[in-house]
């Protein structure tokens, strides 16, 4: 009898280390990690619940996110700057990397990172998507097209991807690409410096004529733009206006501005979505 217990003990030992693997991998399965970095300093919040400030990585076991889709809001813990909202994936056994530059007018940018598996395992891709649309894509120094665009063939390596576009700051990201994975970037520019600084002293100029009058709506992550009764996340939706949409520009206030509506109604909308023309 001892020496039957002798011969099942390694194999219990053995059964219990597998079951203790399972386990694992099965809550693995069900969670992905996330990565959040932001300038300056800003609260994470995960569907509307706090869940700590940048620079942020729930990347342990324990603290990983159950797989899903989220709205992922920023908001700066300084200076008057506009927060940044928008839906992301998180994806099994993946980590999805956020990066936020926050600035005033339209001068933010950013990114957001992710892995898709694909079919082909010894295959490597790269997605690029960008707001606005139609920016040029570098990939290590070469120019691959324009967004939105797909890549297909890339070798499993570190690589410089780099989009440009007039009137933006070129937007420079590091990635590392994966056999079996596309690799979804989406790109976030934000407005030349020089371009705004030209803007902003024809505004101060007291004796200046402005020739902007009016605001073009840029590509947002919804395919439309809210327009509100008044220049605050907390105002009442009375319209929504479309990309490529032109509207006369009434007033500005704290990165919103006011238009008037095609039917005569004045509200307020996202500076981070609109640029002047």
């Amino acid at each position: 009898m001892r020496r039957v217990l002798y011969i099942l003990a390694p194999l219990v030992l053995v059964v219990l280390i597998f079951i203790a693997i399972l386990i694992f991998l099965s809550q693995n399965k069900s969670k992905g990690a996330l990565q959040v970095t932001s300038t300056p300093v800003a609260k994470v919040y995960l569907d509307g619940q706090l869940i700590g400030q940048t620079p942020l990585c729930k990347c342990d076991l324990k603290e990983m996110i159950a797989v899903g889709n989220y709205t992922l809001r920023l908001v700066p813990t300084e200076g008057n700057l506009e927060p940044f909202e928008q839906r992301i994936a998180i994806s099994p056994k993946i980590l999805t990397v956020i990066d936020r530059s926050f600035g005033q007018q339209g001068l933010s940018d950013g990114s957001i990172i992710n892995l898709v598996p694909i079919d082909d395992k010894k295959d490597a891709q790269i997605s690029v998507t960008s707001f606005p649309n139609t920016a040029q894509v570098y990939l290590d120094n070469n120019l691959v097209g324009e967004t939105p665009v797909l890549l297909e063939n890339i070798t499993e390596s570190d690589h410089e991807l780099k989009l440009a576009r007039d009137g933006y700051k070129d937007k420079i990201v590091r990635i590392k690409t994966v056999l079996g994975y596309r690799l979804d970037a989406l790109i976030f520019l934000g407005i030349n410096p020089d371009i705004a600084s030209a803007a902003a002293t024809l505004i101060s100029s007291p004796s200046a004529t402005l020739p902007v009058a009016k605001v073009i709506i840029l590509e947002t992550p919804t395919g439309f733009l809210r327009v509100r009764d008044q220049a605050s996340l907390n105002g009442a939706e009375i319209a929504q206006v479309s990309p490529g949409e032109s509207y006369q520009l009434l007033d500005e206030q704290n990165n919103w501005y006011q238009i008037k509506l095609n039917d005569g109604k004045t509200g307020w909308i996202s500076s981070q979505y609109a640029q002047k023309q």
